[in-house]
Order: structure tokens, then C-alpha cells, then sequence
């Protein structure tokens, strides 16, 4: 290496090889084409799907950017009605969305089913509003009661109302739930989200359904 300098007159650029200088043309060429590509923008506001959520599903809860699914499943924890929410949704206000989503065909003549003989569910879904909209719709209700609410309907005498009828027994049967939804996340896709749209993640799920209940029914 010398260390004199350049003759008088000529340049100091460090010579590129072939290869340099024919990747460096390919690169600028493409980046012309992508830069005419991405001057399209997204799509118009007007061809946008109105299905499709503002927040795309995706919330903040503890665990960071999370989606949340709800469901109904069938006694042997097949799912019947799937919903995905932003992570930091509640799992109580999505009952009334998920029972006005059901309707199951018969396999006769008739109009579908779309109340359920009995309702199994965790402490988390037992409220006044809940049950009185189950007891209209004839439905049993098979949810404990929790304790703060056992507390304030005590404290309250007789305006507290009759404690609520509870089959521990038949509670029993609710391990469904949480099978159906292991069944749900055998695929990695829906353990683990990985899909921008709501549309598309709850598509995978739909389709994960389906599946189940051809294994399940040949």
C-alpha cells in the first residue's frame, strides 16, 4: 500500500470491482420500480372492507399485543360461534353477541336453533343482566355464583333476591370449554397470532373448526 499522493489531474475514486458495480445498477433499477410500486398508497378508504375492525383485534393486555377468541362450543367441544376481540376486552359483554350469532341447522324442515338447551360457564359470566336474559330465552343456567356477589345479596335481606340455583354436578361437564380451545390452538397460527387482519386470523379459525368437525362426525 502507498501512501503518496494522487498524480496531478486524476481522480482518487477506489476502483469498484465488476461485481460491485453491477449489483449497485441492479439495485438502483429495482429501487426505481419499488418506489413507483409504493407510491400507490394503501387501498382507498372506499374499497376498504367494513367488516374488518379499526384496531384489527389487537389490543394491550398483561402480556403485551394480544387478541382474545370467544366461543361456543357443543357438549363435546365443538366449536359453534367464534368471535376474536382486542386482548384487553372482557369476556362477559361478548355472551349477548355470541348467543344472537347462533343458529344451528336441524336436519329436517324447520327454521335453525339458535337457543341452547343449558349454558355451562365460569364465575366471570354470572350477573343479574345475564341471567334474566337466559331465563327468558328458557335456557339452564349452570353458572356458579361468586363470592363478593353471595356477600352483597346477603347483606342486602330480602331485597337481595333467592340464592341463585346452582348444579355443581352438571358444572362438571364445563372442561369442554378448555378442551375445545386446546383443539383450537393445535395450530400454531391460532396459538400464536401472526396475521394483521382480524378477518384473517378469525378465517383460520373458522377454518380449524371445520376441520375438527369432519374428524369428528366420519
Amino acid at each position: 500500500m502507498s501512501t503518496a499522493p494522487p498524480p496531478r489531474g486524476r481522480r482518487s475514486r477506489p476502483r469498484a470491482t465488476q461485481g460491485a458495480r453491477s449489483n449497485h445498477k441492479k439495485r438502483s433499477r429495482q429501487g426505481g420500480r419499488q418506489g413507483r410500486w409504493h407510491r400507490l398508497g394503501p387501498w382507498p378508504a372506499t374499497q376498504r372492507r367494513d367488516d374488518e375492525p379499526a384496531d384489527h383485534a389487537i389490543g394491550r393486555s398483561r402480556g403485551g399485543l394480544t387478541t382474545k377468541t370467544h366461543t361456543l362450543v357443543d357438549g363435546a367441544g365443538r366449536p359453534l360461534v367464534i368471535a376474536v376481540t382486542p386482548g384487553q376486552a372482557g369476556d362477559s359483554p361478548q355472551l349477548v353477541r355470541l348467543l344472537d350469532e347462533l343458529a344451528i341447522d336441524r336436519l329436517g324442515p324447520g327454521r335453525a336453533r339458535t337457543t341452547p338447551v343449558a349454558l355451562r360457564a365460569d364465575k366471570a359470566y354470572s350477573s343479574r343482566a345475564h341471567r334474566a336474559l337466559l331465563r327468558r330465552r328458557h335456557v339452564h343456567v349452570v353458572i356458579p355464583e361468586p363470592d363478593d356477589q353471595k356477600r352483597n345479596r346477603a347483606r342486602r335481606g330480602s331485597r337481595g333476591g333467592r340464592p341463585v340455583a346452582f348444579d355443581a354436578a352438571d358444572y362438571r361437564n364445563r372442561n369442554v370449554v378448555e378442551r375445545g380451545f386446546n383443539l383450537l390452538k393445535g395450530w400454531r397460527g391460532l396459538a400464536t397470532r401472526y396475521d394483521k387482519h382480524a378477518l384473517v386470523f378469525r378465517g383460520g379459525l373458522v377454518l380449524r373448526a371445520i376441520l375438527l368437525w369432519l374428524q369428528t362426525t366420519t
